[in-house]
């Protein structure tokens, strides 16, 4: 699935703007026909999450059904055009409608879907959408949804959420990415994978490209270009639906935070010296390797300093917005942050485009936030496997991303089935697939402390990844003490598994304008001695490969007594504004 552009072979019809929205809570829209539409409803944005925006309607804390509908026109197509339907993301599941007649549904929210709409879209009428979009999340789902009776049979009553999640972030439901109309030729390209290689001097530009029809009979033309100049041009016969090319790039400029040097690829197919479909990609030439305990681009070390993050902002939920996008970019690179983790799903893909043209690191996250394995089901591994495989494929042509993280913090609960038989088998299958879909990424799983030296995703990462709160949930008020428990236990960890470690997570909770003289929780001062701390312990271990601080920004959760309405672990607020450590990182990442 290519991302959407505009060229002289495809055409895309941008569908955002108000949409009509009507809860369902009684789940009776499709026997009362509303996927054929519906006459009233509450207005919402799209791309936009639909709680904060329709609060006042009752459906900030709302789980369930909600109706969609959308009237437009579209352009007219050839019998050479395809019209395809196309959503950013709908979370968390999606069943849709054009003119009445069905499409298809997507489970998982965070990455696109998409229909075929040809012949049922028309021009010369206006046309109805429907979308029937639901945010409750069970057990076999990713990420696992846990219900209010789960958290009474585990136990776990002072953890109950409202509404019941076992994640910290909310979960948001609606289109929260952009819905799209766009053409593509019958005979035309439908998938691209590039790989990029170093050989001495030169890059090594590994494409492989599949067609939508075949046979196609045609040729496939490659021109490679800095900026405006041509760098390389090559063409190859393509009689088949799939063709690999290997391109060698001379005086190569390889792709880095500090100089994050683009090649625009343009592919031409034609038939009978006819352009067919052509299309456009950035991409960097770069390579990603671990060496011993270090983490190598370029063959040379790279140390990862940033966040975890979460698209979170007020009313916006998780929606796509552009200037937030370049606010949060701006902070990172005034931080002096050169990385980052999606935490804890596939960001939109225009978080990548940017990442790649201002060069920062990407550890790209699947969905699977906080499994419990007492509820794991083969439907929840094979839902897992999709969502990789549609992240995957999505996201490996960006250079930024360095590094694939299947999942986030399993058995946070403790249960003894996390590190039982059926958990290590059901690792061992997620990181298996993951390779066999990119081999040339390091793959990793960032672990909470619930089996600190026993998690079975350590012995299958490339480099392990772990999330610490010494001095916050374990010794609280302590920030000294936090040094040396954590030197101990990162130490453990590396002499017991020699592989490089990460700090994915670590910060504490901050409310702004709170201070004191002594070591208080929740103070500025107190979220800046501790990162402090940590700071100083991460660089007095040799093997340490990274520090991504929880969080960037505060973000909303779930309703807890945890919880003053948002994770004010942020060092900036959800509006953006520094806290006093985030001046404090931007002298420490400075001076190093």
């Amino acid at each position: 699935m290519l991302y959407p552009q505009n060229n002289t072979c495809r055409r895309v019809t941008d569908l955002s703007g108000f949409w009509t929205l009507k809860p369902d809570p009684d789940d009776i829209g499709e026997k009362s026909a509303w996927n054929r539409g519906f006459a009233e409803g509450l207005i919402v944005g799209v791309p936009g999450s639909w709680n904060e925006q329709l609060a006042e309607a009752g459906l900030m804390n709302y789980v369930g059904k909600v109706w969609y509908q959308k009237n437009f026109f579209a352009p007219a197509v050839t019998g050479q055009e395809r019209m395809i339907l196309r959503f950013g993301a709908a979370d968390f599941n999606a069943r849709v409608w054009i003119n009445g007649q069905y499409l298809g549904e997507h489970k998982g929210g965070f990455l696109p879907f998409e229909f075929d709409v040809t012949g049922i879209v028309t021009a010369d009428k206006e046309n109805k959408l429907i979308v029937c979009n639901d945010n409750m999340l069970d057990h076999d789902s990713i990420p696992q949804g846990l219900a209010e009776q789960d958290f009474l049979e585990f136990g776990k009553v002072r953890e109950l959420t409202y509404p019941p999640t076992v994640f910290d972030f909310f979960a948001y439901g609606g289109l929260s990415r952009p819905v799209c109309l766009y053409t593509r030729p019958v005979t035309g390209l439908e998938q691209l994978k590039i790989v990029t290689r170093i050989k001495g001097g030169s890059g090594l530009l590994d494409v492989t490209a599949v067609c939508s029809e075949h046979p196609v009979q045609g040729e496939l033309r490659l021109t490679l270009r800095e900026q405006e100049q041509i760098i390389l041009s090559t063409h190859t016969g393509m009689d088949t639906a799939q063709v690999r090319v290997v391109l060698e790039i001379p005086d190569c400029k390889f792709w880095s935070p500090e100089d994050p040097a683009l090649y625009t690829l343009q592919l031409a197919l034609y038939q009978k010296n006819e352009l067919m479909d052509e299309y456009y990609l950035e991409t960097g030439i770069r390579e990603v390797t671990i060496d011993g305990d270090r983490l190598l681009l370029n063959g040379k070390p790279v140390f990862l300093k940033g966040f975890g993050k979460h698209e979170d902002f007020a009313v916006l939920g998780r929606g796509l917005s552009y200037p937030l996008i370049v606010k949060d970019f701006q902070l990172l690179k005034w931080i002096g942050a050169n990385s980052f983790r999606t935490s804890h799903y596939p960001y939109a893909e225009e978080v990548l485009q940017l990442a790649d043209r201002l060069g920062f690191l990407v550890i790209d996250e699947a969905p699977a936030v906080s499994l419990n394995f007492r509820y794991v089901s083969n439907r929840t591994l094979d839902q897992h496997k999709q969502l990789l495989t549609e992240m995957i494929r999505r996201d490996q042509n960006h250079p930024c991303v360095i590094a694939w993280s299947v999942a986030n913090e399993p058995g946070i609960w403790g249960e003894p089935e996390a590190v039982a038989g059926q958990a290590r088998q059901y690792w061992q299958e997620i990181f298996s697939h993951t390779k066999k879909l990119d081999p040339a990424r390091p793959v990793t799983l960032p672990a909470c402390a619930k089996w600190q030296f026993d998690d079975p995703v350590y012995a299958l990462s490339d480099f392990i990844s772990v999330n610490r709160y010494w001095g916050w949930y374990e010794i609280p008020g302590e920030p000294g003490r936090a040094g040396t428990f954590l030197r101990k236990e990162l130490e453990t960890l590396h002499k017991k598994y020699h592989k490089p470690v990460m700090l994915t997570e670590f910060g504490a909770d901050t409310q702004e304008g709170a201070h004191a003289t002594y070591p208080q929780m929740f103070t500025e001062e107190y979220q800046s001695a501790l990162l402090q701390v940590y700071f100083e312990t991460i660089a007095a271990l040799p093997f340490m490969i990274g520090e991504h601080i929880w969080n960037f920004a505060d973000f909303l959760t779930a309703q807890n007594h945890r919880r003053f309405i948002m994770n004010k672990k942020g060092v900036f607020t959800r509006q953006r504004e520094p806290k006093s450590a985030a001046f404090a990182i931007r002298r420490y990442w400075s001076a190093g």
